[in-house]
């Protein structure tokens, strides 16, 4: 068994650890964690959220909590690589503006480059429906559902420069019935992440390490 330490100091109520949420969409997750962070003896606050799309509805949650929103579109006019390589360092050059301890993803839908993620290791975590290394990328209700499996659940995880692969923090476990939807499967498992993540969040920032498998 080996450990892994995300943050080398962690945080006090008094000296919160600083946090950058990346969100693509309805930012639900985001929220979540944002309400957690109310209360008095939480020892990391949200300083800044990023997102890649103007209309992403996770902007209204970040302006309810007077949390600041950088809104960086990524620029479709440059080649592929060049365009997410511009795009990641205007992110970069406004992380270091915020002074930001720990990156968390929360439905951030852009595949980060390595350059990108060997800046930050370990300090970037996500959250990703499913039991990884089981139905790692994009749709995976889609992917477990076609399975014809029987449990799912959700995976916190450190962020490597594969996909979905980074080494693992926490699961938790739900049952996948036959009446099950996209929709129904989502709701239930959305209902663990957003209990799960900010207690991951709160290890995180105390400094735990976490054991993992060889």
């Amino acid at each position: 068994m080996g450990e892994i330490q995300i943050v080398e100091k962690g945080g006090r109520p008094s000296t919160p650890l600083r946090i950058a949420v990346f969100f693509s969409g309805s930012g639900t997750g985001m929220n979540a964690l944002l309400i957690h962070q109310n209360r008095d003896e939480c020892i990391h606050r949200t300083v800044v959220c990023f997102t890649d799309k103007e209309n992403a509805g996770g902007i209204e949650y970040a302006e309810q909590h007077k949390v600041p929103v950088v809104v960086e579109t990524v620029d479709y006019n440059l080649p592929k690589e060049e365009r997410r390589l511009e795009h990641e360092s205007r992110i970069r050059n406004k992380l270091d503006e915020f002074d930001v301890d720990l990156i968390v993803l929360s439905g951030y839908m852009r595949l980060l480059s390595a350059d990108f993620v060997e800046r930050y290791y370990p300090r970037i975590i996500n959250i990703h429906p499913s039991l990884l290394p089981a139905f790692p990328g994009a749709d995976a209700h889609t992917k477990v559902l076609a399975s014809g499996v029987r449990v799912s659940g959700c995976t916190v995880h450190v962020v490597d420069s594969g996909m979905d692969s980074g080494p693992i923090l926490a699961q938790r476990r739900v049952p996948v019935f036959d009446s099950d939807t996209r929709t129904l499967l989502s709701k239930r498992i959305q209902v663990e992440e957003h209990q799960m993540y900010p207690e991951i969040i709160d290890l995180v920032c105390s400094g735990h390490r976490f054991g993992l498998d060889d």
